[in-house]
């Protein structure tokens, strides 16, 4: 399958019928084939909408979540947008098309390695990918606009929570990692936090520490 026009208009449908309404959103979504960063076994299901596994036993999130959490991010063009968990590259690569800059960590250096090389593929130049910790951010480029997380903690990071501008929103999953975790919306004020729930999801666990492969 490729997508194509009618395979886009599917996505695309799919995508509004699960609350994804968003005009940049949905534009940003239609130019990156998600295709490119499924590979082996499930590359034929590529524009379902269901999470897939990827190397190092993480996931590739379904769409409608990306398209949700991306639009609970409200990210503006002249946004600094920290992703921490890099995964496929596929989350990274929908914030390029909305963002000036995206920085994206991931634990495992193998899917740093494997993103980044569909990114140059691709020609997206304005993503910048290392491999570290990402439970501690990113701090030599803070503050950023705005910092999405996609593996789920028990609580906001703190050091995530410093490295967010005043003004700034924070997307991420908060729960047990063996439960049904609560997408939630930081926003930093000047005077400290507002926190809104947005949904059930459920991801892989924030781990500390780099991965071993």
């Amino acid at each position: 399958m490729t997508f194509d026009a009618e395979t886009k208009m599917q996505f695309l449908y799919a995508l509004r019928s699960k609350g994804v309404t968003d005009a940049r959103v949905l534009t940003a979504m239609e130019q990156v084939d998600r295709a490119h960063y499924v590979r082996g076994t499930f590359a034929d299901r590529a524009y379902d909408d269901m999470p897939l596994p990827i190397a190092c036993g993480q996931t590739i999130s379904q769409p409608s979540v990306v398209g949700l959490m991306t639009q609970a991010l409200q990210v503006t063009p002249r946004d600094k947008v920290l992703e921490i968990g890099t995964g496929s590259g596929y989350q990274a690569a929908i914030l390029s098309k909305l963002a000036r800059r995206v920085y994206t960590v991931d634990r495992y250096r193998r899917l740093v390695q494997a993103a980044r090389a569909v990114f140059e593929a691709n020609d997206i130049t304005n993503i910048t990918t290392f491999t570290a910790d990402g439970s501690h951010g990113f701090a030599e480029q803070a503050p950023f606009d705005r910092i999405l997380v996609t593996a789920a903690a028990e609580d906001p990071p703190g050091p995530l929570l410093a490295q967010l501008k005043v003004g700034g929103i924070m997307v991420l999953p908060v729960g047990q990692s063996d439960a049904v975790q609560s997408l939630i919306r930081v926003q930093r004020t000047a005077e400290g936090f507002d926190y809104d729930e947005l949904r059930s999801v459920r991801f892989v666990p924030l781990l500390e520490g780099l991965g071993e492969e």
